[in-house]
């Protein structure tokens, strides 16, 4: 596996699992209090702020770990950036939708916790459908039109 495809799981793998945290953070808090009166700022800034160093970390551990495994350095070929490129496109579908539904909400004059809801979910849904494709591209195989 390349060090490429080990920092798409990486980051697909990170995104999932600080939403989930934030999800479990909010919604405990919402057992006591109205859902949208839950202090959301705050678990939203940490989860991401931890995704970020947790995702940063992670990928600087693999490319130790590689490097000392490894008798020639790991580079980035074309397919690797075809793939990279690819997968942040279709990733990029889920952070435009976002956008256009927080537009509307705000249009809409709903409530903050749903628009910042909803764009923290693009993030992370454009980053898991970026993993997925990226993964598949690098195990099936990557045919560029």
């Amino acid at each position: 596996m390349s060090y490429e495809e080990k920092s798409a799981w990486t980051y697909g793998i990170v995104s999932l699992g600080a939403y989930a945290a934030y999800l479990v953070i909010v919604l405990g808090q919402a057992t006591t209090t109205p859902l949208v009166q839950v202090d959301y700022v705050a678990p939203l800034l940490w989860t991401v702020a931890a995704s970020i160093v947790t995702a940063i970390v992670i990928n600087i551990l693999i490319g130790i770990v590689s490097g000392m495994r490894s008798t020639k350095p790991d580079k980035k070929d074309t397919r690797d950036r075809q793939i990279y490129r690819f997968g942040e496109y279709i990733g990029r579908g889920a952070i435009v939708a976002g956008a256009i539904t927080a537009l509307l909400m705000a249009i809409l004059e709903l409530d903050h916790f749903w628009i910042a809801n909803v764009l923290y979910l693009s993030f992370v849904l454009s980053a898991i459908l970026g993993t997925i494709v990226k993964v598949v591209a690098y195990r099936r195989g990557f045919q560029p039109w």
